[in-house]
């Protein structure tokens, strides 16, 4: 007779949420549960620290299976996302040539950029492909997507490829009006109508694009990006439909192309709550088949994020970011490759963004489950508040006129604009952090000669552009700006770390001051520490020290400081590392110069590029 197991977790009593919160609120010792353990996210709602059953109570997202509406939990019973290469290449040959070997390495998704979309340049391009095989997406100057259509499912016709062809025209007439500002095309819907009337006989090619993409790599935020895409989408359904088409017919030519940002958890659930959202969007157009309602998403890594310093820790951003889409069971996904900001793509950098997806696939296996974070009462949290805050705005939209006529107005971009500077200024006061170039900079690397092209279009460049224009720059790039300039510079600045007295205290606020000037690519002397003020400003004048940094504590401050600040006399620049009690003290003598974890990095390192930059 086989042995009975008692279940262990019934050997101890259940424990409440008072009774973790009492216990929590003990170990803090007084300070505040809110201001010590709940995160206000960039979306305008909280997360705790913890989630239990309770909190998913009563949530209709867990009412569901994969594959059945509203598609929360995918559109699909299996999770074998596309692994898709954009092809960058000089002439059709070469993309041919390319598309062909990449083939052979894995990839089950290309893009090509198409520059004269006659039949005889897409035969070229599709020499030798199975377009059975292989999703084949298209991207063209949007004045030549009918024509790229039209010849496109001619290609495919003469191949008897109708029934098995899958992909897309990236038919986006609205992108002018985000780059330069300015109107929209007056006759774009009557151009997306005959694309779908000229797609009839090919089911799988998706002729209309949502490209939230382009406002997720000029700093949107995740329920932001979300909230324009699923109006950018109604308004898609709203004035085709007018037009005199069926629902259908529109929901299933619309393909959404979504950019995916570093934070994890918020990433993978803004996809669950993205398909839910717009399964229910079309649901209310009456559509003949619930299957109108699957959207169909595919994802592409930031560059918004990327950066030219230490760009192999663009591969861990990717890495996160690749991760979070295909967990959300996306139907595609590009990773974008490391090198992307600073020059055009080489083999190395797109075999390595392939295998990162790869690595998922088959060392990772994710490709295995549906949904894994389904039913986890952090990420089933996550989906229903971020979709709260996004119909939020979805509603906002619609009842100021529909996404085409904001962004007409440029009222879009300007919103997009606001969230970018707003991402830009905790960058820059290091709320929000980019490893290796405002936190940990590597101080000896070198970037102006790897830079092959220019960046986008910067905030400063908007008004040349068009009033409306969306900024077009990283984050990380008023960081890069001052470095290149310390590069360009005859005399590299050198700061030299005065550390003395507490041991603990000056080691922690020179690795803190080291990792601050850092950031401005300038040379840091640092040191084992000095007896005397003087001995240590000594050493720093020998060593021809621009700047120099008094490292250590609060309370030595009220006397070193002013000793060091009156022995140096000027012949060098002088900063105080802390924000110690006695600091209006220390002004009161002079002193003006204080680095502290409350500084705007960005703006002080500027300063001092003004002193010491010739």
């Amino acid at each position: 007779m086989a042995e009975k197991k008692e279940p262990l977790f019934e050997q101890f009593p259940a424990t409440s949420y008072q009774e973790w919160r009492a216990k929590v609120e003990a170990d803090l010792k007084g300070a505040d549960f809110d201001k010590k353990l709940v995160w206000r996210t960039n979306e305008g709602f909280n997360l705790q620290p913890v989630y239990r059953l309770e909190d998913i109570e009563g949530f209709e997202t867990t009412n569901s299976l994969p594959g059945e509406y509203p598609y929360v939990r995918g559109t699909r019973n299996d999770n074998d996302w596309l692994t898709r290469q954009e092809i960058i290449a000089d002439s059709a040959d070469k993309a041919n040539e390319i598309a062909r070997e990449v083939l052979e390495k894995g990839v089950t998704s290309l893009g090509f950029r198409i520059a004269e979309p006659t039949k005889e340049e897409i035969s070229t391009l599709l020499e030798g492909i199975d377009i059975c095989k292989v999703e084949i997406n298209f991207a063209c100057c949007q004045r030549k997507a009918k024509a790229l259509v039209e010849n496109l499912v001619e290609y495919i016709k003469e191949k008897g490829a109708e029934k098995c062809f899958r992909g897309s025209v990236d038919f986006n007439p609205l992108r002018r009006a985000f780059k330069h500002g300015g109107e929209i095309p007056a006759d774009m819907a009557e151009t997306a109508k005959d694309m779908i009337a000229l797609a009839a006989d090919v089911p799988a090619l998706r002729v209309i694009a949502v490209d939230s993409v382009v406002l997720s790599d000029n700093g949107s935020y995740i329920a932001q990006e979300l909230g324009y895409a699923l109006a950018w989408g109604a308004d898609w359904l709203t004035v085709l439909t007018d037009a005199g088409l069926d629902v259908d017919q529109v929901a299933n030519r619309i393909k959404f192309n979504m950019g995916v940002s570093s934070n994890f958890f918020m990433e993978l659930s803004k996809f669950r709550a993205a398909r839910m959202l717009w399964a229910q969007i079309v649901k209310q157009y009456s559509p003949a088949t619930e299957d109108a309602c699957k959207m169909m998403v595919h994802a592409a890594t930031s560059r918004f994020n990327q950066t030219i310093y230490d760009a192999h820790v663009n591969l861990l951003r990717s890495q996160t970011e690749s991760m979070s889409a295909a967990l959300a069971g996306v139907d595609s996904i590009t990773t974008t490759p490391f090198d992307a900001p600073y020059k055009t793509p080489d083999t190395f950098s797109e075999r390595i963004a392939r295998n990162q997806q790869y690595l998922l696939k088959e060392e990772s296996h994710l490709d295995k489950v549906v949904d894994p974070a389904g039913g986890s009462y952090y990420v089933e949290t996550l989906t229903v508040s971020i979709a709260r805050e996004a119909w939020k705005l979805f509603l906002d939209v619609e009842e100021n006129g529909g996404f085409f006529k904001l962004v007409a107005e440029g009222k879009v971009q300007d919103a997009v604009n606001e969230s970018c500077k707003k991402r830009h200024t905790d960058v820059a006061r290091r709320k929000e952090i980019l490893l290796g170039t405002n936190q940990y900079p590597n101080v000896n690397e070198m970037a102006a000669d790897k830079i092959e092209i220019k960046e986008g279009c910067t905030c400063s460049c908007a008004a040349e552009k068009g009033e409306h224009a969306l900024c077009g720059k990283r984050a990380a790039s008023d960081f890069e700006e001052l470095r290149l300039a310390t590069e360009a510079a005859a005399n590299r600045p050198k700061v030299f770390m005065l550390t003395i007295g507490n041991l603990a205290m000056r080691l922690a606020r020179a690795q803190f001051s080291t990792n601050f000037f850092g950031c401005a690519g300038y040379e840091i002397i640092d040191n084992l520490g000095f007896n005397t003020v003087q001995e240590g400003v000594d050493a720093a004048l020998a060593k021809e020290a621009d700047i120099i940094v008094l490292c250590s504590s609060d309370d030595e401050y009220a006397t070193l400081a002013p000793e060091a600040y009156k022995y140096l006399d000027g012949r060098a620049e002088f900063v105080v590392a802390g924000a110690p009690a006695c600091a209006e003290d220390l002004k009161a003598v002079g002193i003006t110069d204080f680095i502290h974890v409350r500084c705007n990095v960005l703006d002080t390192l500027r300063e001092f590029n003004s002193k010491l930059l010739k």
